[in-house]
């Protein structure tokens, strides 16, 4: 059963975020994907950037009246994740605790990649959102977002009319 996580609305502007390294590099990513998508060399693609580090990697879906964002957060609890989010942004913060083991891991580490790190991601978001009625959901490491539109950015069917 999926449990619910607090979403806290911020009023943040895209100005505030504009300048974070992160995001710059991210954007350069996004444009890139753009102009050549990668698709055709996935195989040999890394999906984990180097800059990106540990940032969750997100899938964002455009409905009718709402903007669905699917996060991955293996090893994350509900209460280490912080939500907040603005008309036309989310940022997700992970902050993982380390489990104190009892006593020693016997043998020594061939290879140790297994590790949860803090994150933090802004996501901005392909329109305008009412982030006053968002949700978030938690399930299995899956953090889902649910963002109805805001009004403005619903779509609507105009009619062509004979000149």
């Amino acid at each position: 059963m999926a449990t619910t996580v607090p979403v806290k609305r911020v009023h943040e502007t895209r100005a505030g975020e504009a300048m974070h390294p992160r995001g710059v590099f991210e954007e350069m990513e996004q444009l890139a994907e753009r102009m050549l998508p990668l698709s055709w060399m996935r195989p040999l693609y890394t999906e984990r950037s180097f800059w990106r580090g540990a940032m969750p990697q997100v899938d964002i879906i455009d409905r009718e009246t709402e903007l669905v964002v699917r996060a991955a957060v293996p090893g994350f609890g509900k209460d280490d994740i912080e939500i907040s989010c603005t008309a036309d942004s989310v940022t997700l913060r992970g902050c993982a605790e380390e489990e104190e083991k009892e006593g020693e891991e016997e043998g020594e580490y061939y290879r140790h990649e297994i590790r949860c790190e803090d994150f933090l991601r802004t996501i901005q978001l392909p329109c305008l959102v009412d982030d006053t009625k968002a949700k978030a959901t938690f399930k299995d490491g899956m953090l889902e977002l649910t963002l109805p539109k805001a009004e403005a950015a619903k779509r609507h069917t105009i009619k062509i009319e004979q000149a």
